[in-house]
């Protein structure tokens, strides 16, 4: 787009401008996006420039600044009052590298933002701001053709060619230094023109007024007339097709009402010529209009790196590669630490520009250890969730398959990885996806994910793909084939031109087109069969629609919304009738029990519920819905959540907002936190249906989402970095908090009463919650108090007689099975009908009660050098012991018997004469006990 474009939200003096010409751009933010409309900080540029050897619009060469959250002083706008906002350079000598480079700067491409990197100016719809920059002082240019060239024509046809100066001037056309037509004291000119020449052509656009004169040229090269010929039989329909021999490949394109096609590469020195010049299909299936050649004198084993050249304009790589080569992130895979991705071949500089994909016959098959794995039932699935990148901090497969031992232990039995094929830069949450059959390089190679997917399943454990089918970003080939600078156009035979709903990003999928179809089918297909994972979850389900909705309108029952989501089933099931079909959908529960009653299982986000619940606010606390009977389902396809990647945690809303109205009782308190997420899973884990949890929730993670990588907090820091904490395991109370969790799912999956209940009921509102379930064999009753003071539940038992706490191995004998019982702030008990064993090796505390937790055992500092002052709280009177043991369980110091009255107490324990190291702190107060680790380092 050109000057004329962005008038209202950038202008130029003087328009046009040359690169070496000093130019003054002018930014309204009320326009555009007016994102910084209302921003009364420092404004600030961040640019830099399309040139000859950008790829598209997007590829910005020889960018200013290093930070766009850290803007610099040369970026700095002057703000000349009424929103609007100035700064002053020359192109050539203002941006990094350009001044000693050759290309030709083509356009400035530029955003603004605040101080911080937000707020963000852009143009309309988000879009980046792009300004022409003119090539000679009469800005001449041709618009017929246009764009930078070479052209194509066949030989002997005629050419339309129009030329365009910015002042008026002697123009005329030439072909090969013959000039072909002229016009006097002109701004444009135009004239057919034969191409008779075999080869390449010239032609060159003067301007003359006066002694001044200048001139542009582009290129014309003839091509071969196309050939209809169908796809040999065995080819795939898209993508490599590998011959016997290892010799030869046939590639195929799908690239509707495009001219031609060339294939280009190493294997011809990424020249176009007539011997890589694609044959087209004659036949036209709804999802055909394919080109496709076959590449022969291949060796067997060699990489080769190819794009496809479309029209003569367009490089793209292949839409169905399994491996791209980038010029912008594969130098970042590898660092001087470690190696994610061994022998990665490089990126031909010099020889392209853009993504290019990979090839390779004869590649050596993976060996699959596990050929016979039973996907665990969907009424036992424990799921959790991880984005390798926060997980591992080497953030690759072979790492993240060294955590299974953790993850098995816990008793997870399916494993859901956030997107893992190629998304846009490296590091990213996913959901910006370029290249749906390759996996990123950023985690690995694709054998270290096929070994990871084989050693869980050796493990018991399910693989779940989170699969981006809604929308796709502007590295697609797919989104390049069709694209007008800044979103698809109408002729794209996958993409709306706009998004359908309101909470699309990147370029949204029509998947009413037969070619949307046929591409999302043949995804779903490959992972499965390429890739042996068990399932899908598929994210933004609900915006496959094609019918326009609004925020309000977006979760209505929608029947094409469902037809479609039917087909897409139907083809998940005929190639693997047990696979996982999740989607992330949360339309009105009419839509939503039409898809579950037909075999597909949705995302429940309770994450709200039980937050409130965990931070003590029991008004807006019902878990009600987390049960799929609640909701009329006829099986149990709901998968509840307490977290995922898009919720806050519990424990940082915990600490951060918790009720602490009723002191001494306080959620704030980090142990009270974790013992609340305890019992939060007491009445999470027993509710029948499918589970999923967000890493280190077990853990009790408590860093917000908005976290920004250098510790500060930003909304717009949702998809940072954020700490990888394993050395949480070393932390008692959290600790407890993972025993829990795992005692929790080792009861839910051995337990057939939690599969298929005689009986089940809820009481899942107010302060005291209860579950009840039982079968012939057994019954299990859960009470819990969320409040912040004591509060008397009716327990209900089923039957009297011997009942028996699952977590603290206590019993209780009822002889009335509706007393009363009165529970603490925080106390909850999982109760069995008969004695159930929790997993070996499992301990936990004999007593969970707020009365064991309000003495809130504290030591700072830890480490300490030379004391440590003890923080605990008496709800009463009482006589208060300290000892202080090694971790060999020798007592070394013991503080004298004192009775104290009921509050908060400080004590100071000095630590100078003990040796460094750990050492185990416990208070005795009473009847009651309470334990903690103090390190004394000197």
């Amino acid at each position: 787009m050109g000057p004329a474009a962005w008038a209202q939200v950038v202008t130029t003096q003087p328009s046009p401008f040359r690169d070496t010409d000093q130019v003054t751009i002018t930014f309204d933010a009320t326009k555009g996006n007016a994102g910084l409309a209302a921003y009364a900080g420092d404004v600030y540029i961040w640019t830099g420039v399309i040139t000859n050897l950008s790829a598209n619009n997007s590829d910005w060469k020889h960018v200013k600044g290093t930070s766009f959250g850290a803007p610099i002083a040369e970026e700095k706008m002057t703000p000349l009052g009424n929103h609007k906002y100035s700064i002053t350079f020359t192109p050539r000598s203002y941006y990094p590298g350009l001044a000693s480079s050759t290309e030709k700067v083509l356009k400035l491409a530029m955003v603004f933002r605040g101080a911080a990197g937000t707020p963000e100016g852009k143009g309309d719809g988000n879009s980046d701001i792009l300004v022409d920059v003119a090539q000679d002082q009469f800005n001449l240019s041709f618009t017929s053709p246009a764009g930078a060239g070479p052209f194509y024509v066949t030989q002997n046809a005629s050419l339309t060619v129009t030329g365009t100066a910015s002042t008026a001037a002697d123009l005329a056309l030439f072909l090969n230094g013959t000039q072909v037509a002229q016009q006097a004291n002109a701004t444009s000119i135009t004239a057919n023109v034969p191409i008779t020449q075999a080869g390449a052509s010239t032609l060159r656009l003067t301007a003359t007024s006066g002694a001044t004169t200048a001139s542009t040229e582009i290129q014309v090269l003839t091509r071969p007339t196309v050939v209809e010929a169908p796809l040999p039989a065995g080819a795939k329909k898209d993508g490599i097709t590998y011959l016997a021999g290892g010799t030869s490949a046939i590639l195929s394109l799908s690239a509707p009402n495009k001219q031609f096609v060339y294939a280009i590469g190493e294997f011809n020195n990424w020249q176009q010529s007539d011997a890589y010049f694609m044959k087209h299909t004659a036949e036209r299936t709804p999802e055909g209009d394919r080109w496709w050649i076959q590449l022969d004198n291949l060796t067997p084993g060699q990489e080769y790196a190819y794009q496809y050249l479309v029209d003569g304009q367009l490089r793209i790589a292949d839409p169905y590669t399994e491996k791209i080569l980038s010029p912008t992130d594969d130098q970042y895979i590898n660092t001087a630490t470690y190696t994610v991705y061994p022998n990665l071949k490089a990126y031909p500089t010099g020889k392209t520009t853009g993504n290019v994909s990979v090839l390779q016959t004869n590649q050596a098959a993976y060996q699959w250890q596990v050929t016979n794995f039973q996907r665990p039932t969907r009424k036992d699935l424990v799921i959790y969730e991880l984005l390798i990148r926060d997980f591992v901090a080497r953030h690759d497969y072979k790492t993240l398959t060294d955590t299974l031992n953790y993850i098995q232990r816990l008793g997870i039995n399916a494993i859901e990885l956030m997107p893992i094929n190629e998304f846009e830069g490296n590091e990213s949450w996913g959901y910006n996806p370029s290249f749906f059959f390759a996996p990123d390089k950023y985690y690995g190679t694709k054998d270290d994910l096929k070994h990871f997917i084989d050693e869980c399943h050796r493990r018991g454990i399910a693989v779940i793909l989170d699969m981006v089918l809604n929308h796709s970003f502007g590295q697609s080939p797919m989104v390049q084939l069709y694209f007008d600078g800044s979103k698809p156009t109408a002729s794209s035979p996958w993409f709306n031109v706009d998004a359908k709903h309101p909470y699309n990003v990147g370029y949204d999928f029509n998947h009413e087109s037969a070619y949307t179809k046929y591409f999302t089918k043949q995804v779903m297909s490959f992972w499965l069969q390429e890739y042996k994972i068990d399932g899908y979850r598929f994210d933004l389900a609900g915006g496959f629609s094609q019918r326009q909705t609004t925020e309000a309108t977006y979760g209505t029952y929608d029947q094409s919304r469902i037809d479609i989501w039917k087909d897409y089933y139907q083809h998940l099931m005929s190639v693997d009738a047990k696979s996982y079909p999740i989607l992330e959908h949360f339309p009105e529960n009419s839509e939503g029990k039409v898809l579950a009653d037909y075999g597909f299982m949705l995302w429940g986000n309770l994450n709200y519920n039980y937050n409130e619940a965990t931070m003590g606010y029991v008004s807006t606390s019902d878990l009600s819905s987390g049960y799929y009977g609640q909701r009329g389902w006829a099986q149990p396809n709901l998968i509840t959540y307490m977290e995922s990647h898009d919720e806050e945690r519990l424990t940082f809303k915990n600490i951060t907002y918790g009720n602490a109205t009723a002191p001494p009782y306080n959620v704030k308190d980090p142990k009270t936190s974790l013992t609340r997420d305890a019992m939060a899973a007491a009445f999470f884990f027993t509710v029948p249906g499918p589970k999923l949890v967000w890493q280190f929730g077990e853990l009790g993670y408590d860093f917000t989402i908005n976290r920004c990588t250098d510790g500060t907090v930003n909304n717009d820091c949702r998809l940072s970095n954020k700490p990888i904490r394993w050395d949480y395991q070393q932390d008692a109370n959290r600790k407890y908090l993972f025993n829990v969790y795992r005692s929790l799912i080792e009861l839910k999956k051995t337990q057939p009463v939690f599969e298929n209940p005689v009986t089940y009921t809820q009481q899942l509102t107010g302060a005291a919650k209860s579950i009840h379930l039982s079968d012939a064999d057994l019954s299990v009753t859960i009470i819990g108090n969320f409040d912040v003071t004591a509060t008397a539940i009716n327990p209900a038992f089923q039957s009297t007689g011997t009942w028996y706490d699952y977590l603290t191995d206590g019993t209780l004998n009822v002889t009335d099975a509706t007393a009363q019982i009165t529970l603490q702030p925080g106390e909850f008990r999982v109760l069995t009908s008969k004695k159930i064993n929790r997993a070996a090796g499992v301990t936990l505390p004999n007593k969970r009660s707020a009365d064991a937790a309000s003495l809130q055992l504290l030591a700072v500092p830890n480490p300490a050098g030379s004391a440590a002052i003890l923080h605990y709280e008496l709800t009463a009177a009482s006589p208060v012991t300290v000892t202080v043991q090694n971790l060999l369980g020798a007592t070394v110091r013991t503080v004298p018997v004192t009775r104290q009255g009921a509050g908060q107490h400080d004590l100071t324990l000095p630590v100078s004469e003990l040796s460094n190291g750990v050492y185990l702190i416990r208070l005795n107060a009473g009847n009651r006990q309470q334990t903690t680790r103090l390190i004394v380092q000197h």
